[in-house]
């Protein structure tokens, strides 16, 4: 398993208990409205609805929140803004690559907000192209490993598409072609295994081991960017090893 995965893992365990709950939450909501206008409100026909709807139940949005923004979305209710799908580049201190995705209905906000988070935290713009290359767009889903072993998993998963399973240590994060990650996911509802997340990512084909201090400033700047309302998702190729998570971890 990748220190990308882990520290990913991570982030993960803490945001349950964060206080940037309700900033998740709408970054959740702003999905399913983007979803429901692209694909249509049935999420029967709409993969990409009903795996956004799924993330934000099993991250506790509200059921009249997630409905309320299916309708939005859809054109059932009014009040639903137009929002616009950017990618930004750029560099965390270290050389770590950083690949920036965000909705947004107000471009000139958000690449400010992209770029400021940056400059504050030692980190730079990059220009369009020059970090891309070296991310590949997957299919990734997380699986608890509560009532299943690896192989169980791994059986269901093989012929769905499925390239790689990894232990992330409370579960396994199954790897795929994007255009592969809906049957993944149907082969593990088909066959009773739950599962917590289904989602579409960029995972770096090449990585940067960081040392402690690279770590930190690593993260501060991914944290910084994470608070700008306009970005959902943000990607690194940083390496962090389990020793240095636990350094970090000893250090708070």
């Amino acid at each position: 398993m990748s220190g990308h995965s882990k520290w990913a893992t991570t982030k993960h365990k803490k945001a349950a208990i964060d206080a940037k709950r309700a900033k998740s939450f709408a970054k959740l909501i702003k999905n399913i409205e983007v979803a429901a206008r692209t694909g249509g409100g049935d999420m029967a026909g709409n993969p990409t609805l009903y795996d956004a709807v799924q993330k934000a139940k099993k991250t506790s949005v509200p059921n009249d929140n997630i409905e309320r923004a299916v309708k939005r979305g859809s054109g059932a209710e009014a009040g639903g803004a137009s929002y616009e799908a950017l990618t930004y580049e750029g560099y965390a201190p270290g050389g770590v690559a950083l690949l920036i995705e965000c909705l947004t209905d107000n471009k000139n906000r958000a690449v400010m907000e992209v770029r400021t988070s940056l400059t504050r935290n030692g980190g730079q713009m990059a220009d369009s192209g020059s970090v891309a290359y070296l991310f590949n767009r997957k299919g990734v889903v997380a699986v608890p490993k509560e009532g299943h072993t690896e192989d169980e998993v791994l059986e269901v998963v093989l012929d769905a598409g499925a390239e790689e399973m990894k232990d992330t240590g409370d579960g396994f994060e199954i790897v795929s072609e994007a255009g592969d990650m809906v049957a993944v996911r149907t082969a593990l509802q088909d066959a009773g295994i739950d599962y917590d997340s289904a989602d579409v990512s960029f995972l770096p084909s090449v990585e940067v081991p960081l040392d402690a201090d690279g770590a930190r400033k690593m993260i501060r700047v991914v944290d910084a960017l994470e608070d700008c309302d306009d970005v959902q998702n943000v990607y690194t190729n940083a390496d962090v090893s389990d020793e240095v998570l636990t350094e970090l971890d000893s250090a708070d």
